[in-house]
């Protein structure tokens, strides 16, 4: 499988709005970076950040990836309007959705290496950046919710340059693996099976029980 990168995109913490009466700050507004480069580090892109380390970032939840491939859905079903970084992503791309993707997949980006490492879990600030309330409802109902990878090999990455998956991961699909967090359309034994997968970071293997 090769996904194609139609955008990389990073961001620093801004104000994005109020919460009860209190600016929000928060780094999911990220802009399509003109470098034709960038160096992926243990915990993320060059020049990323994210406002919350407490519940943002971290090694397992280094890069975020959503792809173009739900686009139509949201736009045709949801009247949502889409475009790269419109899901705060670091990588928009194209050619593969949740239920092609697996925990553990390994992907090559130019010298790096990344692996999926668990879906996104959508939060508020996913509903006032893109100005619906119910943004973070429709992800968590659909499953389109992108994936999450830590590097596994830090390099540099040209912007233009497709991701190769590498390794196919074990287990089901990450669809599979988001509805079994959330919701009751996953049976137990499977449950079981999802929350053992050592490729899993560890706060979802924790939520899947």
């Amino acid at each position: 499988m090769e996904l194609l990168l139609l955008s990389v995109n990073i961001g620093q913490p801004r104000q994005i709005g109020m919460r009860a009466g209190e600016p929000l700050i928060s780094a999911i507004a990220k802009e399509k970076t003109g470098a034709p480069a960038i160096h992926v580090g243990a915990l993320g892109l060059e020049g990323d950040a994210v406002a919350n380390p407490a519940v943002h970032g971290g090694v397992d939840k280094a890069v975020y990836a959503y792809p173009a491939d739900n686009w139509a859905w949201w736009e045709m079903e949801k009247n949502f309007p889409c475009r790269p970084a419109a899901f705060g992503e670091n990588l928009t791309l194209r050619g593969a959705d949740e239920t092609d993707i697996h925990i553990g997949d390994r992907f090559a980006w130019g010298e790096a290496i990344l692996e999926v490492s668990q879906p996104r879990s959508p939060c508020h600030k996913f509903q006032i950046y893109s100005g619906r309330e119910n943004a973070s409802m429709l992800m968590t109902l659909s499953g389109r919710c992108g994936w999450y990878l830590r590097v596994v090999k830090e390099g540099v990455a040209a912007t233009d340059a497709p991701l190769a998956r590498i390794t196919l991961g074990p287990g089901p699909d990450l669809r599979t693996v988001f509805f079994a967090a959330f919701g009751n359309k996953v049976e137990p034994a499977l449950k079981a099976e999802i929350a053992d997968n050592p490729a899993l970071a560890e706060a979802w293997r924790v939520k899947v029980r």
